[in-house]
């Protein structure tokens, strides 16, 4: 049995998603990892993780669109309608930075995923993405941290 730790940097060009998919794969294949467990961390708080499906675009398209919708880039209002809109406290880094906090919040900061056969165990139409939800373009960092054996 090993353990193996490695950080690796995404560049994004703001807000959306990346397919990191052959990349983890690709580290996976480098380390000769056979057989294990992987946890991928993202290491900041306004962008997050996601298995979602890589067939279709346009379910990434759907996705965006509804966390916008449900994420106000101002504030919000409470979901009854019986509080008066409230702006944001944390705003000094611009209108998408609060908001890119809620989003990380109700999605993942990490994943942990099965490693056969030296490749991460996903579904027939299944991805790992990479989300990033502030407008800039930013260098994201994620911990990679395999338990497993080796070839």
């Amino acid at each position: 049995m090993k353990q193996i730790i490695s950080e690796v940097i995404f560049k994004t060009n703001g807000e959306g998603f990346i397919n990191i998919t052959s990349q983890v794969n690709e580290w996976i294949s480098s380390n000769k990892i056979d057989t294990g467990i992987l946890v991928v961390s993202c290491k900041h708080t306004s962008c997050s993780l996601t298995i979602n499906e890589n067939a279709d675009p346009r379910v990434l398209k759907d996705l965006s669109a509804y966390m916008k919708a449900i994420v106000p880039e101002k504030g919000f209002s409470s979901i009854n309608l019986k509080e008066e809109w409230q702006e944001y406290l944390h705003s000094e880094e611009g209108l998408d930075d609060m908001p890119a906090h809620i989003k990380t919040m109700l999605t993942c900061s990490s994943l942990s995923l099965s490693i056969i056969k030296s490749k991460l165990v996903l579904g027939t139409w299944q991805g790992i993405y990479l989300w990033e939800h502030r407008y800039s373009k930013n260098s994201r960092h994620l911990n990679l941290h395999a338990i497993g054996e080796t070839i």
